[in-house]
C-alpha cells in the first residue's frame, strides 16, 4: 500500500493523489484502503515516516574499530541530510507541496521525527557512555542537533549557490560536519 502512495505522489503529487489512485495501483479496494487509513494525508504521513526513517538508518555507518559513537553520528548525520536532501519523495514534496512540510516545523512533531529522535538520544547515550559525546540531557540534546540538521536538510536550497564553491551543497555539508564536531565533543 505505501509502495501505491509513493507512486502515485511521485507521479502527480500529494495534492492529486486519490484514494481510488493508490487502490488501483495497490490492487486492493478503496474501502480496503479507508478501514485502515482515514485519508490520502494519513497514507503520506506513513510514507514518509518509512522514507525518513529508512534514509537516517541507511546513512549511519557500521560500527568499526577504533570508530567512536561521535565520529559514527556525525559521519552518518552528514550523509542523511544529502540523502533526504537527494530522496525522490522529498524532492517531490518541496517542488508540488512545500505546505505539506510546514506543520512539522512550526506546529508539531511528526512520527518521523519522534523515531529520530528516539534514534538520536540512543546514540547520544551511547556516546556518553564511551566518552566521545558532551554529557547532556539526552533528550534535549536530541532535539537541538535534529532542529540543526533538520533546518540544513529543509533550507539548505535557499542558501546554497552553485556558482560560489565556498556556498555550494557541499561546503555546507562540510560546515554541519563542523558545526556537530563543535557541539557533540565534550
Amino acid at each position: 500500500m505505501l509502495d501505491a502512495v509513493r507512486d502515485c505522489v511521485l507521479a502527480v503529487g500529494v495534492r492529486r493523489t486519490t484514494m481510488t489512485d493508490v487502490a488501483r495501483r495497490a490492487g486492493v479496494s478503496r474501502m480496503t484502503l479507508y478501514r485502515r487509513r482515514p485519508d490520502v494525508r494519513s497514507l503520506v504521513g506513513d510514507l514518509m515516516t518509512r522514507e525518513w526513517i529508512a534514509v537516517a538508518t541507511g546513512a549511519m555507518p557500521e560500527r568499526r574499530p577504533g570508530t567512536d559513537t561521535r565520529a559514527r553520528l556525525v559521519e552518518g548525520l552528514v550523509a542523511a541530510v544529502a540523502a533526504f536532501r537527494a530522496h525522490p519523495l522529498f524532492r517531490k514534496i518541496v517542488d508540488v507541496d512545500p505546505e505539506l512540510l510546514l506543520p512539522y516545523v512550526l506546529e508539531r512533531r511528526g512520527a518521523s521525527q519522534e523515531a529520530l529522535l528516539g534514534l538520536l538520544a540512543d546514540a547520544l547515550r551511547e556516546g556518553h557512555a564511551d566518552g566521545s559525546v558532551r554529557v547532556a540531557h539526552p533528550e534535549r540534546q536530541a532535539r537541538s542537533v535534529l532542529l540543526v540538521v533538520q533546518s540544513f536538510a529543509l533550507s539548505l536550497r535557499t542558501m546554497a549557490d552553485a556558482d560560489d564553491p565556498g556556498l555550494s551543497e557541499a561546503a555546507f555539508l562540510a560546515e554541519l560536519r563542523i558545526i556537530l564536531e563543535r557541539t557533540l565533543t565534550p
